[in-house]
């Protein structure tokens, strides 16, 4: 039985459990067949109170033991070692680093010697790409020809830069990444229904994506606040990069919706953990 609350009955998810351990993941890109991944949730943790359960967060005033046995139960939930692991350093940018072996371990075993990065990309196996929400969309992306992936973080601020696009030029000038070749997810997130911002966003909005979209993305109400839509905007974003329609999963699930499961700032007026997107080559 689903735990979730879905905006739809599209299968675009996957809920499993290993153990306690709740995840999500997607079909699409398990069809690969040369990635590890998945979605963490809230259940199946060690962590209390506001951080129940599955918190992956050092930053938010969790114990820290308690976190680290979080990331042990989740990484071997996806099939990586919690050693693999490699954190992006967040802060609403759209700065893409190349990370290579020698970053393994970044923000788990060792302090990060890098900021400002929102997105990582490899084409090593066995480093598990690792980045962080609570309403902010994740995104995927898999180059299964030349075996190269990317995780991205993408809030509003990310959103507005394009930072799925940025993630692909990223992996075209790395890797050689064509974008029709990729096949991309974005991942759980604030739904339009429950995303209120004020008029400055929007003026953002109208200035990065044409007008024939704007219907699409927002819509004004009666107190002078709007509705916006990041899925739709993310998807329009790496649709315009060139990634094929039927290489694209968008979510259908609603962290503010579904906050009993999720994490979200919105929800919990910022008394949370974190999620968090993991995806590694095998």
């Amino acid at each position: 039985m689903s735990r979730l609350n879905y905006a739809n009955q599209e299968y675009i998810f996957e809920e499993k459990q290993v153990g306690d351990v709740l995840y999500l993941s997607y079909p699409l890109l398990e069809q690969t067949g040369i990635v590890n991944h998945g979605f963490s949730t809230r259940i199946g943790g060690v962590s209390e109170g506001i951080f129940s359960s599955m918190n992956l967060s050092f930053s938010r005033g969790d114990d820290e033991a308690s976190v680290r046995e979080n990331f042990k139960r989740m990484a071997e939930a996806i099939g990586v070692e919690p050693n693999s692991l490699i954190f992006a350093a967040q802060t609403h940018t759209t700065n893409v680093r190349k990370v290579t072996a020698g970053d393994k371990g970044k923000g788990i075993l060792y302090p990060l010697d890098y900021q400002d990065v929102d997105g990582l990309i490899t084409n090593e196996p066995g480093i598990c790409l690792t980045t962080f929400y609570a309403d902010c969309v994740p995104l995927f992306f898999i180059d299964p020809v030349h075996k190269a992936i990317g995780l991205s973080h993408s809030g509003w601020r990310g959103t507005v830069g394009k930072m799925g696009q940025e993630t692909l030029h990223r992996m075209k000038e790395e890797y050689g990444t064509d974008a029709k070749d990729v096949i991309a997810a974005v991942g759980p997130s604030i739904c339009q229904d429950c995303y209120e911002v004020s008029e400055d966003v929007i003026d953002k909005f109208k200035e990065a994506f044409d007008e024939k979209y704007w219907s699409e993305l927002f819509y004004k109400k009666e107190n002078n606040k709007f509705q916006l839509n990041l899925w739709k905007a993310n998807e329009i974003i790496l649709l315009e990069a060139g990634v094929h329609r039927e290489n694209i999963a968008v979510t259908n699930v609603c962290t503010n919706c579904n906050s009993d499961v999720l994490f979200s700032h919105r929800a919990t007026k910022g008394q949370r953990g974190s999620l968090a997107a993991f995806m590694a080559l095998k």
